[in-house]
């Protein structure tokens, strides 16, 4: 399995995780010149832009998926969302703006174990 496979596999698990919770997904892959948001769920009055980082395994010990995201990828993140917001008529007064990021690794088993963050990180200095 190449990377995007595996990449469109840690999604699809955690879109199915975030349904099961229950999330409404709006949105996968919103791509724009720049940018790309993985998953754009709601939840009640919580517009949730959701990145997923996933590795087949653990790099390092203690390391995780989620200290892959550099302030250059959260900027392009922001941009992009605020674009779909824009595209798609969104009233922002309406929802409560969430960045959460997934960070999934996959065991030799073939699921993923997950560790998800709510309001990862926010458009403060963006």
């Amino acid at each position: 399995m190449n990377t995007r496979e595996t990449g469109n596999e840690a999604e699809t698990f955690a879109a199915d995780w975030l349904f099961k919770k229950g999330w409404e997904i709006l949105d996968r892959n919103f791509c724009m010149k720049g940018g790309e948001l993985d998953i754009i769920a709601k939840k009640g009055d919580i517009l949730a832009f959701v990145e997923v980082r996933s590795w087949e395994r653990q790099f390092w010990d203690g390391g995780t998926p989620l200290e892959t995201i550099h302030p250059a990828k959260i900027k392009h993140i922001i941009k992009t969302a605020l674009y779909y917001i824009q595209s798609r008529k969104i009233r922002m007064q309406d929802f409560n703006i969430r960045f959460d990021v997934a960070g999934l690794i996959k065991k030799d088993d073939g699921t993923f174990d997950i560790n998800y963050v709510e309001a990862a990180f926010d458009a403060t200095g963006y």
